[in-house]
């Protein structure tokens, strides 16, 4: 089967995208990564990340199987116009609630780390719980036009990117934490989600300006 290399780098970079924002937000998961990165050790806090990123690939599949069957439905001109403009627009709004977001007070350290798998299947049934992942994959789907049809190879590639992404962000966080414990406050949670609100919000709103302006 021939595959679009175009089309698979695009995907690729747009799931690299989608894993890293989906992941972001300093949300139950988040501060429970957090929290295990310095109270157990990276790798407790990372293993719990990864676990999340199981959970998030999963709805992603599901929120990317049903909209492609919407779009078999619609035609492909003034349609996607207006599914990637209330992409962008949902996205702004989920930039604006992180943004807002005031995220839970860490635990006190527990004596007990527990294994690798108990803080991977913690961390997979923390984010299993919160459906509302769905709107942000369907932003993020329409936004980027993540969803493309007669492709399933380059489909699938790109799904595998939202893992890479995701798995990226959380060795990234759990690194960085890792190496400031020490000088580490819980207002620091608050301030990354403002900072990641703001830079959602920013590329929202360019993207919107893209789409009118494309039209």
């Amino acid at each position: 089967m021939w595959i679009d290399p175009l089309l698979t780098l695009e995907l690729i970079l747009k799931g690299l995208i989608v894993g890293i924002v989906a992941s972001a937000p300093m949300g139950p998961v988040g501060v429970l990564t957090v929290q295990r990165t310095l109270n157990k050790g990276r790798w407790y806090g990372f293993v719990t990340g990864v676990g999340a990123s199981l959970s998030d690939i999963i709805y992603a599949i599901v929120t990317g199987l049903g909209l492609s069957l919407v779009m078999d439905f619609v035609e492909k001109g003034s349609a996607m116009f207006w599914i990637k403009l209330a992409g962008g627009v949902m996205l702004f709004l989920f930039g604006l609630w992180t943004f807002k977001t005031k995220p839970a007070p860490l635990r006190p350290k527990s004596k007990q780390k527990g294994t690798f798998a108990h803080n991977f299947l913690t961390g997979f049934l923390v984010t299993l719980s919160n459906p509302l992942i769905v709107f942000l994959f369907l932003a993020l789907f329409a936004r980027f036009g993540f969803i493309v049809s007669d492709h399933p190879i380059e489909q699938f590639l790109g799904y595998l990117a939202i893992v890479a992404g995701a798995l990226f962000w959380w060795l990234g966080l759990t690194g960085f934490i890792d190496k400031v414990r020490s000088r580490f406050h819980v207002e620091a949670i608050g301030l990354l989600n403002k900072a990641i609100g703001i830079a959602v919000m920013l590329a929202s709103l360019v993207g919107l300006i893209f789409i009118v302006t494309q039209k």
